[in-house]
C-alpha cells in the first residue's frame, strides 16, 4: 500500500508525466571464493552513493531516482560469508533505494561498484580481508561471546586536521546535525538567465530540493531550505534563518555566468576579503539585492573581520568544491576548476556556522546550460555536493 501511494503521488505531482525513476526489477547474488557479488537489475543507469557505518558495522548503497519492484521491498538475505552476515533492500524514500549489508567486525577489505549493460545492471563486489578469506572461516556467528562482535566496542576516530591545523571545532570534537541549504535568488530576482530563458532561481531550487532529499535519506541530518518555493528573501535574512535554526552548516547554491561563453565548471567561496577583481565583480553582482546602506559599512566590515568560522568554512568549501568538480568531470567530461576563494558575499556575513557559496555550473556555457535542463545532471550536481558534505563530516571524525 505504501509503495502504491508513493507511485500515485509522484505521478500526480509530475502533472501526468511518466515516472522519472528507474525500476530495480530483480536482485541476485553469488558467493565467489574471493568475494561476494550482488547484482541489481535496473531499468536505467542512475547515480549512486555508498558509505560505511559503525556500531554495528554496515555498508550501504543508495541508488537515486530509483524505485524498487514491490516484490523486493524489505527483502532480506542471510549469508554464509566470511565478511557479510546478511543484506537487505528497501525503498528508503520515494526516490531512493537502499541496499544495506551487515558486516562482521573488521572483516571488509574493499568494495567495487560498477555498471554493466544489455541488460543494465549495477554490480557490487565486496572483498573480505585476505587474512579472513584464507582462514578456516570460524566467523563471528559461531562466537557470540567474542568481544569484537559487541556493538559499541569500536573506538571513535579522531578528526583529521584541516589545512591550517586543528581548529576549535576539531579540538572540541564537534559534529554536524543541522544543515541549511540556500537556493540563491528567488521571487522578483531571477539570478542569471541563459540565452534560452532558463532561470538560475528555478534550477538552484530544484538542485537544493534534490540535495535535501539525499541528505535526509541518511537518517542523521535535519535539513532546511531558506526558501521552499519561488519566494524573494533578502540576503541578510538567509544567514539569520540559519542562525535561528541552529544550523551546523550553511550552503548557498548558485549558478555562474560569464562573458566568456566557453568558461565552465565550479567556483566556490567562503567569507573573506579578496584582492581578485573577478571575485569582487561577482560579489558585486551577487550582493546587488542587498538593502544595506553605506553608513552601515563599518559594522559590516567588522563582521567579516570577526568571522570566527573562517578555517572550517574554507575546509568545507574545499571538500565540496573538489567532490562536485570531480563528480561532474567523471560523468560529464572536462570542466574548468575555477578554484576555492575568499569573497565578501553578503549571504555569508553573520553566519554562526561554517558557510560557503558554491557556483555549481554556468548558464552562459552552452553545454552546461543544456545539461542543467536535465534531471540527471541536476541529480549529479546534488550528488557531488552531498559527497562533499559527507567528506567534510568524515574529516571531523563523525562518520
Amino acid at each position: 500500500m505504501l509503495l502504491i501511494l508513493i507511485m500515485v503521488t509522484l505521478f500526480s505531482s509530475a502533472g501526468g508525466q511518466p515516472d522519472p525513476r528507474a525500476e530495480i526489477s530483480s536482485l541476485r547474488y553469488h558467493q565467489h571464493p574471493d568475494f561476494i557479488r550482488i547484482v541489481l537489475e535496473i531499468e536505467k543507469i542512475r547515480e549512486f552513493y555508498s558509505a560505511e557505518l559503525r556500531n554495528p558495522e554496515r555498508f550501504y548503497l543508495d541508488v537515486f531516482q530509483a524505485k524498487l519492484n514491490p516484490s523486493l521491498h524489505g527483502k532480506s538475505f542471510g549469508l554464509n560469508s566470511p565478511c557479510v552476515k546478511a543484506f537487505r533492500i528497501a525503498q528508503k524514500s520515494p526516490t531512493t533505494v537502499r541496499l544495506t549489508l551487515d558486516l562482521y567486525p573488521d572483516s571488509k577489505d574493499r568494495e567495487e561498484i560498477f555498471y554493466l549493460k544489455n541488460p543494465s545492471r549495477l554490480v557490487i563486489d565486496v572483498y573480505p580481508k585476505k587474512t579472513i578469506r584464507d582462514s578456516s572461516r570460524t566467523s563471528a556467528s559461531s562466537k557470540p561471546d567474542d568481544k569484537k562482535s559487541l556493538p559499541g566496542e569500536n573506538p571513535p576516530q579522531p578528526p583529521s586536521p584541516s589545512s591550517s591545523g586543528y581548529s576549535l571545532v576539531r579540538q572540541l570534537g564537534l559534529g554536524v546535525k543541522r544543515i541549511v541549504l540556500d537556493p540563491g535568488h528567488g521571487g522578483t530576482d531571477p539570478g542569471c538567465l541563459s540565452r534560452t530563458g532558463l532561470k538560475e532561481k528555478d534550477v538552484v531550487l530544484d538542485i537544493s530540493r534534490k540535495l535535501k532529499n539525499i541528505l535526509e535519506t541518511q537518517g542523521r541530518f535535519e535539513v532546511f531550505l531558506t526558501r521552499e518555493g519561488d519566494l524573494g528573501l533578502p540576503l541578510e535574512k538567509r544567514t539569520t534563518f540559519a542562525n535561528e535554526k541552529g544550523a551546523d552548516l550553511f550552503i548557498s547554491i548558485h549558478l555562474n555566468s560569464s562573458p566568456r561563453k566557453k568558461r565552465s565548471g565550479v567556483e566556490t567561496f567562503y567569507l573573506n576579503f579578496s584582492p581578485d577583481p573577478a571575485v569582487n565583480e561577482l560579489a558585486a553582482k551577487e550582493n546587488a539585492s542587498s538593502s544595506k546602506n553605506i553608513r552601515e559599512m563599518k559594522s559590516i566590515v567588522e563582521k567579516i573581520i570577526k568571522n570566527s568560522k573562517y578555517e572550517e568554512s574554507r575546509e568545507l568549501a574545499e571538500k565540496i568544491h573538489n567532490n562536485l568538480l570531480g563528480h561532474l568531470k567523471k560523468n560529464f567530461g572536462s570542466r574548468d576548476d575555477l578554484g576555492v576563494k575568499g569573497g565578501p558575499f553578503w549571504v555569508l556575513i553573520g553566519s554562526e556556522m561554517p558557510a560557503i557559496l558554491v557556483e555549481v555550473s554556468h548558464l552562459s556555457n552552452e553545454k552546461e546550460e543544456k545539461a542543467l535542463k536535465t534531471d540527471i545532471y541536476r541529480e549529479a550536481v546534488a550528488t557531488g555536493l552531498f559527497r562533499g558534505i559527507m567528506d567534510y563530516v568524515k574529516s571531523l571524525g563523525k562518520e
